[in-house]
């Protein structure tokens, strides 16, 4: 069954869930309404969303080591209330989203966050790329919006696969915690520093290094 732009409005303004997880529950329920509301209940969508416009503004600010030190991550994670921040279950969410940043390198929260030109800029490259392997021109806006799609979830943290279960992202697991904890909880900031990042090493030419090992 083809679920319509107007179904997902529907079944948005019913569970206020997100427009992806709306469609996935019709997709997922042959566009049963009723049971599409099931599913969002289940999986705790459809609370975590109504959550989701309350005040985050208590919460931690984890830090994580990789690599004996060379690996480096800060990440704000906010919740609603004091209390919850103190949990154990808060506190070893906060170091989950830490060690994501930590392998998985995402350079945004959210896809919000990507700024205009630089989705534009990557459009481009990705519409010569789709071009250069010699893709009919119909077809290639449509590509492009696929592959867009891909670079968000690698570049933005909510997007990514949680590394401790690709079968979700970081954005679901969210979810998954609101519904659970019962506050609305948001990743509000990160750094990520790498040993060595951005310094330009200086290197032996040949000549040298063949001395070095002649012992010159």
């Amino acid at each position: 069954m083809v679920i319509s732009a107007g179904m997902v409005k529907e079944l948005r303004e019913k569970t206020g869930a997100g427009m992806m997880d709306c469609k996935k529950a019709l997709t997922e329920t042959n566009g049963d309404m009723e049971k599409a509301i099931t599913v969002l209940r289940e999986k705790g969508l459809a609370a975590a969303a109504k959550k989701a416009g309350r005040v985050a503004a208590e919460g931690v600010v984890e830090s994580y080591i990789h690599g004996g030190g060379r690996i480096g991550v800060l990440v704000e994670v906010n919740c609603e209330t004091d209390f919850v921040a103190k949990t154990s279950e808060f506190k070893e969410f906060a170091r989950d989203i830490a060690m994501q940043i930590a392998a998985s390198r995402p350079e945004f929260v959210a896809t919000e966050d990507v700024p205009a030109d630089v989705i534009e800029k990557e459009k481009q490259i990705l519409r010569v790329q789709a071009l250069n392997e010699g893709k009919p021109e119909n077809i290639v806006d449509k590509m492009v919006e696929g592959r867009i799609q891909k670079y968000f979830k690698e570049v933005c943290l909510l997007e990514q696969p949680f590394i401790k279960n690709p079968d979700i992202n970081i954005k679901q697991l969210v979810n998954e915690k609101i519904a659970k904890i019962g506050e609305n909880i948001s990743i509000r900031r990160f750094m990520r520093y790498e040993l060595g990042e951005g310094i330009q090493k200086k290197e032996d030419d040949f000549a040298s290094e063949v001395a070095k090992f002649a012992g010159k």
